[in-house]
């Protein structure tokens, strides 16, 4: 199923994901629950919740019938964009 699942990934979520500076990583896979991440600029970003259901959950579950369930894990980690942004503006404030 990884290869499967890469492949759904690769064509239908990835894409879109990529538009917005983002990706996903997946966790695990089991008792059909994908378990994943969103990386980059999806990464903690307000609309993720919405990512996942609308489109993550829809084609992952629509392709591969033995997942049943996608799970969004959040992780607490600043992404390497967000903290430039942030060197920048107190640069310009305080430097």
């Amino acid at each position: 199923m990884d290869q499967e699942l890469e492949a759904v990934l690769d064509q239908h979520v990835r894409p879109q994901l990529r538009g917005h500076g983002g990706g996903i990583e997946v966790l695990s896979v089991e008792d059909g629950v994908l378990r994943f991440k969103l990386t980059g600029k999806c990464s903690g970003c307000p609309a993720a919740g919405l990512t996942t259901e609308e489109l993550i959950q829809s084609e992952v579950t629509a392709r591969i019938p033995a997942i049943r369930q996608v799970v969004l894990v959040l992780v607490q980690e600043t992404s390497r964009d967000l903290i430039d942004q942030a060197r920048a503006i107190l640069q310009n404030r305080y430097g």
